[in-house]
């Protein structure tokens, strides 16, 4: 069982128009609750046991929406910014009203998974220190990364500030030949999400890493199907998942 919300407020999250557009809507008597024509834009509703209608269409009313976005290089993770393209700019139209934000960030320069809602329980779920969701990333590295290094991140390794990282699963996908040229490739695993940390982690070993992708938070995976730029909604699963993880709301 919902909760009574005034009709205009419920109309302007389903993205039907600001208040003073739905008041006119309601005026022309497009507006129907349980097949009764209504009069008044201030009229108390439950959206999830009454059926509205708009211009004889049905209304599927939901609060939350949760979308994966997989982020490309020179967009920001924010909601708004005077100089950059956001991450919100790449969403469609018919998401936008439900004012979504970033949990977390991405780097101006990194790409991959980025999740957008507007549940912010959720996303304080996710993005709470003592919730240690792992994020995994795929990496390139200037510079050859060894046992020495996964034995190092195992421990945790002294960042540039003298914070210490919490242990760290270090994969090695190909070792790097700087002589020749060659990258690194690899695939970190961090519990915690500190300002470049990454790119810190392999700094205080010595090495630059010059791409970097999120492929996974917590239990959620980067669908490979999505270009970078493209989103699309949480499957039931992965919300399900997600929500699990975190000890959030579904």
């Amino acid at each position: 069982m919902g909760k009574k919300q005034r009709i205009d407020k419920i109309l302007a999250h389903m993205g039907y128009g600001s208040r003073s557009e739905i008041r006119r809507l309601v005026k022309q008597g497009a507006v129907r609750v349980e097949g009764a024509t209504i009069k008044d834009s201030g009229m108390q509703v439950d959206p999830d046991t009454e059926t509205i209608t708009v211009g004889g269409e049905r209304v599927a009313y939901r609060e939350f929406v949760y979308l994966m976005l997989n982020k490309p290089q020179g967009v920001v993770s924010a909601t708004e910014d005077t100089r950059d393209r956001t991450v919100v700019d790449l969403l469609p139209d018919e998401y936008r009203h439900f004012q979504p934000f970033p949990v977390g960030r991405l780097d101006k320069d990194t790409e991959g998974l980025l999740l957008l809602t507007n549940d912010g329980k959720l996303a304080h779920n996710l993005l709470s220190p003592r919730k240690h969701v792992p994020k995994t990333y795929f990496a390139e590295v200037d510079g050859r990364v060894d046992d020495a290094d996964i034995a190092a991140f195992e421990r945790g390794v002294a960042l540039d500030d003298g914070y210490v990282t919490m242990p760290a699963r270090l994969v090695v996908l190909r070792e790097g030949d700087p002589k020749h040229g060659v990258v690194s490739k690899i695939e970190l695993t961090i519990m915690e999400g500190k300002f470049h940390q990454v790119k810190r982690m392999f700094q205080s070993v010595g090495k630059k890493v010059v791409y970097l992708k999120r492929i996974a938070m917590g239990p959620l995976l980067l669908d490979e199907h999505l270009a970078e730029g493209e989103c699309r909604e949480l499957t039931e699963d992965e919300l399900e998942q997600l929500t699990g993880h975190s000890g959030g709301q579904a």
